[in-house]
């Protein structure tokens, strides 16, 4: 449990890190944190009054009792989209793979952390868990970073506490927006700041191709993501070319 211990000291790292960038005037698109903010995010909160939500949890479920899942992929509509427009690229690249995607279209933090809590990760223990959350955040709540980061933390740790073989492959938050000034890209890029400290190349391991999405000046285009936040299936494919060669070494390949 050495790692998880050193996770809490991230937590700790996080937040008293993101007290120094939230009093840097040049950044406009953070603000302070709350006590309040900061619960929302890291306490495990469900989504089950949305029908199709608790639909599909279930299924999930049922999927996770059948076990053998080699690669889980753990995020909101980016990972859920997967089965839309990276259907595709998920067969090409994930089909022979045993890959189980808990992904779930609008879930910030506190619902992913519910879903491990109730049974999405109960029943297998998988090579390598994919962690990509924190945009909703961003979008619907405007948590500073340091508040995401450490609902980010969080979910790593519950991972490693339910699964302890299990290696992270942690992703920086996408890019969000055409340009790279504004307010809610910048946040994203704040917590993938603080996020890629506790990468330790060992069990958890921070990944940022954040770039592969990006013109050379930084600009989010609508080929990529039309409406500058969901991959299309051209963006599903930079997604999984960028990410093999890290994926396959923490499988073994």
């Amino acid at each position: 449990m050495a790692v998880i211990k050193s996770l809490r000291w991230a937590v700790l790292g996080v937040v008293s890190l993101g007290a120094l960038v939230c009093g840097a005037a040049a950044i406009r698109a953070v603000e302070v944190p709350t006590s309040e903010s900061m619960q929302l995010a890291t306490t495990p909160d469900d989504r089950l009054d949305q029908d199709w939500w608790k639909k599909r949890h279930e299924e999930k479920l049922a999927l996770a009792k059948e076990g053998g899942w080699d690669v889980a992929f753990i995020g909101d509509s980016i990972t859920h989209g997967w089965e839309g427009h990276g259907k595709e690229t998920w067969a090409e690249f994930y089909g022979d793979r045993k890959a189980i995607n808990l992904g779930y279209s609008g879930d910030r933090t506190e619902h992913v952390l519910w879903r491990l809590d109730h049974g999405e990760l109960d029943g297998y223990q998988p090579k390598v868990a994919v962690i990509m959350i924190g945009t909703n955040n961003t979008g619907h709540r405007r948590d500073a970073p340091q508040v995401i980061a450490t609902g980010v933390i969080r979910i790593v740790q519950r991972i490693q506490e339910k699964s302890p073989k299990t290696k992270v492959l942690l992703l920086g938050i996408f890019p969000r927006s055409a340009e790279a000034a504004d307010p809610q890209r910048e946040n994203n890029d704040l917590t993938n700041g603080m996020l890629e400290k506790i990468g330790n190349d060992e069990t958890v391991v921070f990944l940022n191709i954040n770039d592969a999405f990006l013109t050379e000046d930084g600009v989010l285009t609508k080929e990529v993501m039309p409406d500058l936040l969901h991959p299309e299936a051209a963006g599903y494919k930079i997604w999984a070319e960028a990410m093999e060669p890290t994926l396959a070494k923490l499988l073994g390949e």
